[in-house]
């Protein structure tokens, strides 16, 4: 009995419960309108923020879940820079960002565009421009030439989790896989990103960066779903968030036959999970502008528009006087009178729960 998914006949012609999943992916398709919807509601400048936000995070993200971790800044500023977005401080980024980012873009921003061989070559040089990964040099821009084993554990007591397709076929699954999709148009797209991203999976073609290279092709297939090149969730965040069931459930299934059912169905419980967390992002981005624009006319010093902007943002532990004086290199009376003439407009208040120092809140 073959031990992996590959090696039955035909293993390729997949198939899923349709009503096993059909209630998660309903929910999906309803979040992505309603995400849709929220952000044609935002003005463009809050849009251009949102989009820059979630881009930063995925790619981040999709490198942390290799156990690489990318200087946020760095990422923020080159996404910056690629859409045109006159974001603030902007810094250098290196060439290794600067490779990740290049592919993330290229997948999103030119979703429609059909995927080849050299345009995958291309994404893979991006992400070793030195040619080496950490220390071992590597084959990079070319498929494989050597056999592939996904494994754990000391040396000697190595665990072997995968053993992929054989070096010489990659070529062969590679070209199957690309003309399927560029071309079939029969299945629905979201469906077709959860396929598209198991399947390359499976071939593992590259020498390293095969996980982010999927994750890459994911976010290029739920972009065409959306048929609009923003993004405003992140798919690599939220598997981040369950990478211990993303592996699981990939070793799980690479062993079945073709059926895929409890992978579709892990794939789109994430995928709305990620949707989930994106609608409570943009609730505060809609809250935020919604603020700004009933105090437009409001007097508010320049202290105070820092301070309000990293509240909604996401402000670390509570606000306090001294915190604030700390953070916006001023004497504690300085603060104090920002504080309580933000409490007089109505803007902020204070923390009920009193003690020993006083703590202090947006007014919802």
């Amino acid at each position: 009995m073959p031990k992996y998914i590959y090696q039955y006949p035909n293993w390729t012609d997949f198939k899923w419960n349709f009503d096993s999943i059909n209630a998660v992916f309903g929910e999906v398709r309803r979040l992505q309108g309603k995400i849709a919807g929220q952000m044609d509601a935002l003005g463009f400048s809050m849009k251009e923020e949102a989009q820059l936000s979630t881009l930063t995070l995925d790619v981040v993200k999709s490198s942390e879940i290799e156990g690489e971790h990318l200087n946020l800044n760095q990422v923020r500023s080159s996404i910056a820079r690629r859409l045109g977005i006159n974001a603030a401080g902007l810094v250098p980024s290196d060439r290794h960002v600067e490779g990740v980012v290049e592919m993330m873009m290229d997948a999103t921003q030119h979703h429609s565009e059909i995927l080849t061989h050299e345009r995958l070559f291309g994404w893979h040089s991006a992400l070793f421009p030195t040619g080496y990964s950490g220390m071992h040099k590597i084959e990079v821009a070319q498929y494989r030439t050597g056999e592939m084993q996904v494994v754990s554990g000391a040396m000697g007591k190595e665990r072997v989790h995968y053993e992929a397709i054989e070096a010489s076929k990659v070529h062969v699954e590679m070209s199957a896989f690309l003309d399927w999709f560029n071309t079939d148009y029969t299945m629905d797209p979201v469906l077709k990103a959860a396929v598209a991203h198991f399947w390359f999976i499976i071939i593992h073609p590259f020498d390293d960066g095969n996980g982010r290279i999927a994750r890459a092709i994911t976010d290029m297939q739920l972009t065409r779903s959306e048929g609009r090149s923003e993004r405003f969730y992140s798919m690599s965040n939220q598997i981040l968030t369950e990478k211990k069931l993303y592996y699981h459930i990939l070793q799980k299934v690479q062993h079945s036959d073709n059926d895929i059912t409890d992978w579709v169905d892990w794939f789109l419980n994430c995928l709305k999970n990620a949707l989930l967390v994106s609608e409570k992002t943009l609730e505060r981005v809609l809250d935020k502008a919604n603020f700004w624009k009933k105090h437009e006319d409001t007097a508010i010093n320049e202290r105070q528009r820092f301070m309000i902007n990293k509240l909604f943002d996401g402000f670390e532990g509570k606000l306090k006087s001294s915190k604030w004086a700390k953070m916006m290199k001023c004497s504690n009376d300085t603060a104090l009178r920002d504080i309580k003439d933000l409490i007089s407009k109505g803007i902020l208040e204070q923390e009920s729960s009193g003690g020993r120092s006083t703590n202090y809140l947006l007014i919802e």
